[in-house]
Formats: structure tokens, C-alpha cells, sequence
């Protein structure tokens, strides 16, 4: 669940940064390369932007426009993304989804969720639709250059994909994740490089740190720990939201480490599920290994909302419901989940995940089997076969006959 143009700020490695730039360089700084009414916003922003693109590996084809907003107009631009993206109906048959997953409380107001931990933590955004990067007016010195450090690389980025594009709603839960995750990680190790970079007095290239992806992972698995709102929302929630960021940067980091150019996934194949970001020679080998795409209709009964869920949240899944903090899903190879209504106002949920074996299979069958008595409707879980692939079938109030069709790998 990953909603929304991505806007969390990674306070704890932003806090690294100097406060002030130097002022020699901002004097020599090429200011044509931004954008700005705020003469402050646009010399600092043109002193970074050429060493931010040299180092992402995208180049800067177009000036980047800077401005400030305040938190009223950060809260209009939210809550305008969230009609547009997250319609009311539309987010209350996601979380009546997921709440019959055992994901999230019955009574969960999503919106009113995201709006919360959106206003909570952002200081700054890029937002694609305008080509713009905005910072908010309450930003001191000491906050600002590491914001505009992360957020530029955004623009850059940008300027080679279509960042709108890249994470469309309209592509699925999985794959915007997956998306989200490249723009994420490869902007938080250009933004680290930097900061890293400025303590020392040295160029730093993370690539070349060894297990630095394990060193990565606990400066930022905090960030929920300071922000109250994220703290209380629900796993599926407060870990989709921070996985672009803990992953991604694993991820981005592994195509550094591999050779590939640095600004590979938006010149090239991005990652097209959480399976390839969680284990990165899946998207990096060749050929690349690609999810089953899954279809699933009821007969008989009409579908309220459909979408998947991908390995990052099938572990999520597997962790809440199991309370094994280590589980994994490991060999999952597709899926989708669709909430059907039953004509007599209410609903039930189908839920078919496909499996790279059916030893994969079956063990996700035996982990999760002991547990399913806990969702808020009576529910089985079976192993079956599909077009000779193994398939686990989970019902959730709903035993009528479905629809499955498999198709080819990122078909």
C-alpha cells in the first residue's frame, strides 16, 4: 500500500549535512541551471545541481524550478493528490481489502492516515505533474540544503523517465512499489554520497563500501520512531511507506556494485515487482525473472476492487498473522487479491498467490494455515494446480466458484 506521490523526508541522514554552503561556490555558481522568485532557493540549488547529476549518471537537460510553499498550501496539494489517486470509495474498499487480509482495523480511515503522516514528515517534494520542486517556508538553513540535496535528484530524474508514468496507479500495487523504490533508493545514495562527502572533505562512492547496504538499512529503519503518526499506522502502511527507501537503496546499490551505469533503471528496464528489488539478481541477470501475471474473477458475483499484493506485502502478510518476525516469502512468483460483493451487502475477498515450486508453495501453506482463523471472516486456504503451476487459494468469507487465469511472466 504505497499511495500518493512518494514525499518522505530521510530527517536522519539529513541531519548530517552542513548548514551553509560555501559561498564561493554559490557565487560561481551557474544560476540559469534553476528556476526561482527566492534568490536564496536559486543559488543554492544551482551551486548542487551539477555534482547531484554527474553523480545520479542522469544528465541535466532543462533548468529546474525551485520554489517555497507554506504547510496550508503543502495540506491543499496533498489533499488534492489524495482525490485523485485515493478517492474516498476507492480507499474504503482498499482498507475493507486488507482489513479482511488481517492487514488493517475495520475502522481504519485511511485518507485521514496519510494525510496525518504526510503533514507529519515532509519538509519538501517534487511533484512530476508540474515539473516543480517546492520546500516548505518554515525550513531553516541547517534543513534546507540536505531537503533540496533529495529532492533535486528527483528532478533530475525526471528529466530522463517520466516519473508520472513510472508509478501509475494504473499499473498495480507491486509494480509502483517497485518503481517508487528505484526513484527513492537511487535518490537517497546520491543525496548520502553527498552529505558523507561534504563531512569528510572527500568524494565518497558508496558502491565501493563494503556490506554498506547492511549499514544503511539501521540508520533508516528508525525513521518511524520519530514521526508519531507513522509509528501508530498499521504494518502494511507504515512499511510500504518505508520500503522504497530501505530497499530501493539496497537495490540501487546492487546495480552500482554490479557495473551498470548509475542512472540504469531510468534509462533502461525498471524493476517490475518487490520480488526484484528484495532480491536483485532477478531483475539484474539475464534473462530477468519476471512475475506470473494473475487474473481472478468471481462467476456469479460482482467485483468492489482488485489489485495485488507482491512479496513485500505477502511478508507483511505472513509476519502479522504469524507473528514470526522472520518470515519470508520467498519463491512467490505472482498474485492478486479481489474483494467481491455477494449481492446482500457484503463482501467476502479471493486471494490466489502463484509459487515458483510447490515446495515454495506448501511451505507458505503450512505457515500460514495455523493463523487464518484470526481474519474477521470465516476463511480456508487450499493448494492447487493451474496451468500445471502451484497455486495457494485463500477464501475469506466467500465460497463461491472463481475465475483464476495465469499469464506469462510480466505478462
Amino acid at each position: 500500500m504505497n499511495r500518493v506521490v512518494s514525499l518522505l523526508l530521510l530527517g536522519a541522514v539529513a541531519g548530517c549535512s552542513r548548514a551553509d554552503a560555501d559561498p564561493s561556490l554559490m557565487s560561481d555558481a551557474d544560476t540559469t541551471l534553476v528556476v526561482s522568485s527566492d534568490p536564496e532557493l536559486r543559488a543554492l540549488a544551482a551551486e548542487l545541481l551539477p555534482g547531484l547529476s554527474e553523480r545520479s549518471g542522469l544528465e541535466l537537460r532543462h533548468p529546474v524550478r525551485v520554489e517555497r510553499r507554506s504547510r496550508e498550501e503543502l495540506e491543499t496539494y496533498l489533499r488534492v493528490k489524495l482525490d485523485e489517486e485515493l478517492p474516498p470509495e476507492e480507499a474504503e474498499r482498499l482498507t475493507r481489502s486488507y482489513h479482511l487480509l488481517g492487514l488493517a482495523p475495520d475502522d481504519l480511515d485511511l485518507r485521514r492516515l496519510l494525510l496525518a503522516v504526510y503533514l507529519e514528515q515532509v519538509s519538501g517534494f517534487y511533484d512530476p505533474d508540474s515539473t516543480a520542486l517546492f520546500v516548505l517556508d518554515d525550513q531553516g538553513p541547517a534543513q534546507l540544503r540536505p531537503l533540496l540535496l533529495h529532492e533535486l535528484v528527483h528532478a533530475v530524474q525526471d528529466q530522463s523517465a517520466d516519473l508520472d508514468a513510472m508509478t501509475s496507479p494504473t499499473l498495480g500495487n507491486d509494480r509502483r512499489k517497485a518503481a517508487q523504490s528505484v526513484i527513492e533508493g537511487h535518490a537517497t545514495l546520491v543525496m548520502m554520497e553527498q552529505v558523507f562527502g561534504e563531512m569528510q572533505g572527500d568524494e565518497v562512492d558508496l558502491s565501493r563500501i563494503p556490506e554498506v547496504a547492511d549499514q544503511l538499512r539501521p540508520a533508516l529503519a528508525n525513521l518511524d520512531e520519530q514521526f508519531p503518526a507513522l509509528a501508530s499506522a498499521p504494518a502494511v502502511v507504515r512499511e510500504g511507506l518505508l520500503f522504497p527507501y530501505l530497499e530501493g537503496a539496497a537495490f540501487v546499490l546492487a546495480s552500482w556494485q554490479k557495473g551498470d551505469p548509475r542512472g540504469a533503471s531510468f534509462e533502461g528496464e525498471t524493476p517490475t515487482s518487490t520480488e526484484q528489488i528484495l532480491d536483485p539478481a532477478r531483475a539484474l541477470g539475464s534473462p530477468r525473472d519476471e512475475p506470473t501475471a494473475v487474473e481472478l474473477e468471481p462467476v456469479g458475483a460482482a467485483v468492489a476492487y482488485s489489485d495485488d499484493l507482491g512479496q513485500a506485502e505477502v511478508e507483511i502478510l505472513l509476519r502479522e498473522l504469524t507473528g514470526q518476525s522472520d518470515a519470508d516469502a520467498v519463491g512467490w512468483d505472482g498474485d492478486r487479491y479481489t474483494l467481491i460483493n455477494d449481492g446482500q451487502g457484503g463482501s467476502g475477498l479471493a486471494w490466489v498467490s502463484v509459487w515458483d515450486d510447490a515446495a515454495a508453495r506448501d511451505r507458505f501453506i503450512a505457515r500460514l494455515s495455523p493463523a487464518i482463523g484470526e481474519l474477521p471472516l470465516p476463511s480456508t486456504i487450499e493448494a492447487v494446480d493451474i496451468d500445471d503451476r502451484p497455486v495457494a487459494l485463500l477464501r475469506v468469507g466467500f465460497e463461491g466458484e472463481l475465475d483464476v487465469g495465469l499469464g506469462g511472466e510480466g505478462a
